[in-house]
């Protein structure tokens, strides 16, 4: 049976608009051990950048290979966040994190996290990852050097669209100080895995 509420893990959801630093602090959190983490490897249907590898950074699908997983219901949930470009939790991975009793944390869009939040109910904490200002996020994405123009112009336009969306969060940190951004989190998570 997939995705067995009962089990003794619990779901930790991180979401916010690209460039906020999600990543990061979801990086750092995982380097606690004694919060039992383990991140849950999202599917994507976009290319690899740089050095990335399938089944570490994500699981890399082509658009028809994830349509195929969609029609055999592998996905816990996922979104087609632009036109062929889709993201999603795969099922099989959710289990073998929750199967052998680790806490899953989830770096995923805000429609992703919205759906696992409300799969899960109590079981997990979501948390929404605010940037400073829209300008700081567009300095971010900039910085990276990794989108064209446009890419960046459109991800901003979704970011204010995604910002609508932190109070369907159970936490909103923003991160204008990332050492205090990580504070905010060590608390919060082990207070939450803790109970």
């Amino acid at each position: 049976m997939c995705c067995d509420k009962d089990k003794k893990g619990k779901v930790i959801i991180f979401s916010a608009p690209s460039g906020s630093g999600k990543t990061t602090l979801v990086n750092y959190l995982l380097e606690y051990k004694a919060l039992n983490l383990e991140f849950s490897v999202s599917a994507t249907s976009r290319a690899p950048r740089g050095t990335e590898q399938h089944g570490v950074e994500y699981y890399f699908f082509t658009p028809d290979e994830f349509r195929q997983k969609i029609a055999e219901d592998g996905f816990l949930e996922y979104e087609e966040v632009y036109e062929d470009r889709f993201y999603g939790t795969l099922k099989t991975e959710v289990d073998r994190i929750l199967n052998s009793g680790a806490n899953a944390i989830f770096d995923v869009d805000v429609v992703g996290g919205c759906n696992i939040k409300q799969f899960y109910g109590d079981k997990a904490l979501a948390v929404f990852i605010m940037p400073p200002s829209i300008e700081e996020l567009r300095r971010r994405l900039v910085g990276r050097n990794t989108d064209s123009p446009e890419v960046i112009e459109s991800r901003i336009a979704k970011a204010e669209y995604e910002l609508t969306f932190a109070p369907r969060f159970d936490v909103v940190i923003v991160n204008d100080d990332l050492d205090k951004a990580f504070g905010e989190l060590l608390e919060v998570v082990s207070d939450f895995v803790s109970k």
